[in-house]
């Protein structure tokens, strides 16, 4: 689970992009990008928040339930942190208990999705948003994390069907961050330094998920 505290608005990276124009045009070209950063920037003023629409999900066929926010900070990845990985998690509970950990604020982490044992996936907090849910910040920066139904002592949580979904749900996610789809990109919680979780455990099928999530990758859309 992740860190509750959330850094100040400073410690964000925001890029600058650079505009190759001629001598003739350097006025109006640098004109331009002002302007163009200035849309893209308005919502950082203080006290301006940028626009969400209520119950919108990144991944078709997930549905739409909000972790509390205390649970996760407002983000705009990847403009302002590069997501280069995915996190497997094990809720050790079921479903039920996994939402309503991540809606209670005194909890103080929670994960972008959960994948329940028949292939369900419910999404919490939205992908450009940094979740507290792999107990380190620059991991929570730079990653999206997918919680799964049962528990990690028992391998029978661990069905077809929800090893399927997942492999779709990260295939999809790899494919928005042209992620690799490798052990260096798709790793356990178990394996983020400083963590004290062992999930997904020692039953979690390494070998047969990143299959399944190579498949999903080069599957048609």
């Amino acid at each position: 689970m992740g860190q509750r505290k959330a850094p100040k608005d400073g410690d964000r990276k925001v890029g600058r992009r650079a505009l190759l124009i001629g001598g003739t045009v350097a006025a109006a070209g640098s004109a331009v990008l002002a302007r163009d950063e200035l849309a893209r920037l308005w919502w950082r003023v203080p006290g301006v928040e940028k626009p969400r629409k209520e119950g919108e999900v990144d991944y078709a066929g997930a549905r739409w339930v909000a972790a509390s926010d205390a649970n996760w900070r407002r983000a705009d990845r990847p403009d302002d942190y590069g997501i280069d990985m995915v996190i497997i998690h094990v809720t050790q509970g079921s479903f039920d208990s996994a939402v309503k950990v991540f809606q209670d604020p005194e909890h103080g982490a929670a994960a972008h999705y959960i994948v329940r044992k028949d292939g369900h996936v419910t999404q919490m907090i939205r992908e450009l948003d940094v979740a507290y849910h792999a107990g380190n910040r620059d991991y929570n920066e730079r990653s999206v994390g997918i919680e799964h139904e049962g528990f990690v002592d028992r391998p029978e949580d661990l069905t077809d069907e929800m090893y399927e979904a997942s492999a779709r749900l990260t295939a999809r996610i790899c494919a928005r961050y042209d992620i690799p789809v490798d052990r260096e990109h798709i790793i356990g919680h178990v394996e983020v330094p400083g963590t004290d979780h062992t999930d997904p455990g020692e039953h979690w099928d390494w070998d047969r998920y990143m299959k399944l999530v190579r498949e999903a990758r080069t599957a048609p859309a």
